[in-house]
């Protein structure tokens, strides 16, 4: 073996060494952050609410439409909640 790969295997040694210590410094995992963003909810009026309980009586029963209220309703109990 040459002096220059003698040097160069001691240098590799030493680079190997100091990654394996700075490595072991780390006292803390790392999580991903999660950031969680909640919906604006629109405030409806007392008379717009019963505007629209007076319209949804009058769909047929069985309405997709009133199947897709009733989600709405659940998605913004939900992003209430949120806030």
């Amino acid at each position: 073996m040459t002096s220059n790969a003698r040097c160069s295997m001691r240098q590799l040694g030493v680079l190997a060494i100091a990654t394996i210590s700075l490595t072991a410094c780390a006292t803390v995992a790392s999580k991903p952050r999660v950031t969680t963003a909640c919906p604006p909810v629109v405030e409806y009026s007392r008379e717009f609410q019963a505007r629209a309980a007076d319209e949804l009586d009058l769909l047929p029963e069985g309405s997709a439409i009133a199947e897709m209220l009733a989600n709405y309703s659940v998605i913004r109990r939900q992003a209430m909640v949120c806030r």
